[in-house]
């Protein structure tokens, strides 16, 4: 269908945009506007305010757009280029290059807005686990295959460090692709993902979909869009499996709730837009597994305040199968990466979700962990030395525990100084039980810290 005039700009009130329509051309919601003077100039119809006038959202720069500029419309919404080709690129929600290698050659473009797969489509439960190789997430919140793992907590706790790293490992020893969606973090960040992909010769098979924190709500908010349809394109169309990142979704959430504001829609009791349920919802259900190929997904989750009772947090995890919360006073400790064993949480740890050993070591460890905590508020006012001798046993085991899931990461070798290390689960399950046994009891517990397995560390 070729461009038909729809009409000319009305007004320009920051990201909103007024448009008075004078042709005979009537755009439907969602369809994307341009101007014939301007090609950069894109405004997608969000909605009619009467049979003559239309509001639209700017998703390209102030500079470029002035009143009384014509918009034109062809009937074709978001779109963006899926294929081959698009592996190894970074792009803009409009499939535009990041990168600085050129254009992005591609077969085929896709709309955003592709509807979600139906339930009866949906594989059965897998119940297969998705190793990544860190032993705080492998032991206490194992990822099933074609499921969601969280990474939640607030500002500097090492959420985007631990997404890079389970990007990095499980990549490295995956045959599918990865799909990432950076949704307004930092363009340093970006960059610095970018460059560990490409050092790592992992950044072939991913592409990455970024909208900044410089960027308009709208542009943000859409960007989980396109980073979607690519996943649903390697899983539906290569039928591939599909490795899907996500950094951050409070953004996302926080782009809409910028949206409606700028809209006028009445918040709800928390100051959050109104359909944040729904948005959060149909985001989540777009990224689920058929019975050809998965779509395995890791999701940072920024906790404002730290405060884990806000509504974007409630409204997030329960479309999660792992949650892995991030733990401050850990983070100020030094131990890395900081996940907290009491508050994280996975579907798998079941007797039928995971091996009869992982399940019985797991379990011992949240008692000890458990009892532990208990004994730090005694020791914090009398000391350890005055528990008695089975308590101090105790103690001093969750303390080797605490100190073993520590572990030195490949992204930030440079940083850090210490080699990255990868673990299998197996030498994880035994080492945990070694030392829960009372195995590893003369082995004091700072020996622990930033070890690999028990097997290749000195602890002499």
């Amino acid at each position: 269908m070729k461009l038909q005039f729809v009409g000319r700009i009305k007004s320009i009130n920051g990201q909103i945009v007024s448009i008075g329509c004078e042709g005979m051309y009537r755009p439907k919601l969602r369809e994307l506007l341009v101007s014939k003077k301007d090609d950069t100039v894109r405004v997608e119809v969000y909605e009619y305010i009467d049979s003559d006038t239309i509001t639209g959202l700017l998703l390209s720069s102030q500079k470029t757009i002035t009143r009384n500029m014509d918009v034109w419309g062809d009937g074709s919404q978001i779109a963006i280029p899926v294929g081959r080709d698009i592996l190894g690129r970074v792009m803009n929600l409009f499939g535009d290059p990041e990168d600085g290698r050129g254009s992005i050659k591609s077969k085929g473009f896709r709309s955003i807005y592709s509807k979600p797969k139906t339930v009866i489509q949906h594989t059965p439960t897998i119940t297969e686990v998705t190793e990544t190789g860190i032993k705080a997430i492998d032991f206490f919140t194992p990822i099933p295959r074609g499921g969601k793992l969280g990474i939640v907590g607030g500002a500097g706790v090492g959420k985007t460090v631990l997404m890079a790293e389970i990007l990095h490992n499980i990549s490295s020893r995956y045959k599918g692709v990865s799909v990432f969606a950076g949704i307004g973090e930092r363009i340093r960040e970006s960059r610095e993902l970018w460059r560990t992909l490409d050092e790592s010769n992992l950044l072939e098979r991913a592409v990455l979909v970024m909208g900044h924190i410089n960027q308009n709500a709208a542009v943000r908010f859409r960007t989980a869009w396109s980073a979607a349809t690519l996943a649903e394109y390697f899983r539906d169309e290569k039928e591939w499996d599909v490795l899907f990142f996500v950094d951050n979704v409070f953004r996302f959430l926080q782009a809409g709730s910028e949206l409606s504001t700028l809209m006028g829609e009445i918040p709800s009791e928390f100051g959050y837009q109104p359909t944040l349920q729904s948005e959060i919802a149909q985001f989540e259900n777009r990224l689920t597994s058929t019975s050809k190929a998965t779509i395995t997904s890791v999701q940072a989750v920024y906790v404002p305040a730290d405060e884990l009772s806000n509504p974007t947090i409630a409204a997030t995890i329960p479309h999660l199968d792992a949650v892995a919360i991030l733990s401050r006073p850990m983070t100020q400790q030094g131990r890395h990466p900081a996940v907290d064993p009491f508050y994280s949480r996975s579907s798998m740890i079941n007797s039928s979700g995971i091996n009869q050993d992982h399940y019985k070591a797991v379990t011992k460890a949240t008692e000890v962990l458990s009892q532990y905590e208990r004994l730090s508020r005694i020791v914090t006012i009398v000391g350890e030395e005055e528990l008695s001798a089975e308590n101090q046993k105790i103690y001093t085991r969750a303390q080797k525990l605490l100190n073993y899931m520590t572990q030195s990461f490949f992204t930030t070798e440079v940083q850090s100084g210490r080699k990255g290390i990868y673990v299998d689960i197996k030498d994880v399950v035994i080492d945990v039980g070694a030392i829960l046994d009372g195995t590893l009891d003369l082995v004091p517990p700072e020996k622990f810290l930033y070890i690999g397995d028990t097997k290749s560390a000195t602890l002499n």
